[in-house]
């Protein structure tokens, strides 16, 4: 009997220590379960804050406890720009840039050296500053890589984050650069394309230029030919459709890699094609040669005695490729002649000559798809001097793309061409203003093809 008591006293007993252990076990069991989810949602928050809503900025409040948090709202994403046949030239890309909240920084020199082995061009000076302010943000750097944002978070500081930003990114690099233009780093657009359709590509819309990714290449390698050969400071090229007015390819050399703009120099900067004015000589002949046939219908036989030069007060007339002989018009024109010019323009005379560059738009600002253009410099006041130099293009000069629009309208069957850069709606005509006779204009192509077969430019007398 006590046996069996002792036996069922022993048996309450590791009952009770059995339940005591069970329910110990749950506890700790549940408490094991507490701890980690509050350490799932510890980590889920924190994944949250510095991944995820990176749009979340403090403000710059010099006192701590009156900080609020502001999400930034990201603005409509700026549209892309493709050339005619549909390559990306321009685009944006969402990218992170760093800032840091000053207050949560202790040693602001340490923080600079392990920053400084990520951007290593990072201005100590400027950098410590913004790490050492009284408040709570500052920029760090802009519009960095994903491989710069995982060495940042590899630092492991809750000083810094990360803000989500639109960047304005040129797949082709300097390859449009004058004429394409680019935008700050706000995406507000500061020259070219990017300029003048500012309000087109902020509002998220697409713009498709006229240029041709293929010529584009192709002008920028014979231009930077040419500049090599002849040893030139800079050069431009383009190409027009004489009936259209789009450009086909435009290049200003030296150009830039618009993707690191802050970097180029405003040598590089400089649009020539546009906004750069020269004399451009001897073209000017064409302008002059049309202007007499279309004024004064000369037959071709019309003849110019060039077998001296002339003198005009203090100034004398010469040519460069002498003939020293009587020349027919198309002589004159063939082989350059700038005395048979001079005395075109005297048969013209100085109003009609000034009148007659004025309808082919030489004589004022050009009006075309991007802002950088330059103002023809003129002769002021216009002396008969100036009437006979201006008619083989010296006294006054003009923008590249200028002069390619006047010659386009004389040679296409005498249309005004005005010279535009972004594809236009089918169906939206160019202007009608007819500036010469088609008669005009046909006789101007025979003789600048005789100028190449027979004249001073053979060199362009390709297949």
């Amino acid at each position: 009997m006590i046996w069996k008591m002792a036996r069922h006293n022993a048996i309450n007993v590791n009952g009770e220590r059995r339940s005591t252990l069970s329910m110990a076990q749950s506890r700790l069991s549940f408490l094991s379960a507490g701890f980690v989810l509050c350490y799932l949602m510890v980590m889920v928050r924190m994944l949250d804050l510095s991944v995820v809503q990176n749009q979340v900025l403090f403000t710059e409040d010099a006192s701590a406890s009156d900080q609020v948090v502001n999400v930034r709202e990201i603005a409509e994403r700026r549209g892309d720009v493709y050339d005619r046949n549909g390559f990306l030239v321009a685009t944006t890309l969402r990218t992170p840039s760093l800032f840091v909240d000053p207050s949560l920084i202790i040693s602001p020199q340490d923080m600079f050296t392990k920053l400084q082995a990520v951007f290593p061009d990072l201005d100590q000076t400027k950098t410590l500053a913004t790490l050492s302010a009284d408040n709570r943000f500052g920029w760090i750097k802009r519009g960095i890589t994903p491989q710069q944002q995982e060495r940042v978070l590899e630092i492991g500081s809750p000083a810094l984050g990360f803000q989500y930003e639109q960047k304005r990114v040129y797949p082709q690099k300097a390859l449009f650069s004058h004429l394409l233009g680019y935008t700050d780093r706000d995406g507000l657009g500061l020259s070219g394309i990017e300029r003048s359709y500012d309000d087109i590509l902020s509002a998220g819309n697409d713009v498709t230029l006229t240029m041709d990714l293929r010529l584009q290449h192709l002008v920028r390698r014979e231009v930077k030919k040419a500049m090599e050969d002849f040893t030139a400071k800079a050069g431009t090229g383009v190409i027009l459709d004489a009936h259209t007015g789009e450009v086909l390819a435009g290049v200003s050399l030296p150009d830039f890699d618009v993707n690191m703009v802050r970097s180029a120099s405003d040598n590089e900067k400089f649009n020539r094609l546009t906004l750069g004015v020269y004399e451009l000589g001897s073209m000017f002949k064409i302008f002059s040669t049309a202007a007499l046939l279309e004024l004064h219908d000369v037959p071709m036989g019309f003849t110019f005695d060039a077998r001296k030069p002339i003198k005009v007060g203090r100034y004398s007339i010469n040519d460069y490729h002498a003939q020293k002989r009587i020349m027919t018009v198309p002589e004159v024109f063939m082989h350059s002649s700038n005395i048979g010019s001079a005395m075109m323009g005297q048969m013209v005379g100085g109003k009609a000559l000034r009148d007659f560059y004025a309808d082919l738009g030489l004589m004022g600002a050009m009006q075309t798809d991007v802002k950088e253009v330059g103002k023809p410099l003129l002769p002021n006041p216009w002396r008969e001097v100036n009437t006979m130099t201006a008619a083989y293009g010296h006294g006054l000069a003009t923008t590249p793309l200028q002069m390619s629009s006047a010659v386009a309208t004389i040679v296409n069957g005498g249309m005004a061409v005005r010279p535009q850069m972004v594809m236009r709606e089918k169906g939206q005509l160019q202007s009608e203003v007819q500036i010469i006779s088609e008669n005009t204009s046909e006789r101007m192509r025979k003789l600048l093809r005789l100028v190449v077969t027979e004249g001073t430019g053979k060199n362009a007398d390709v297949k």
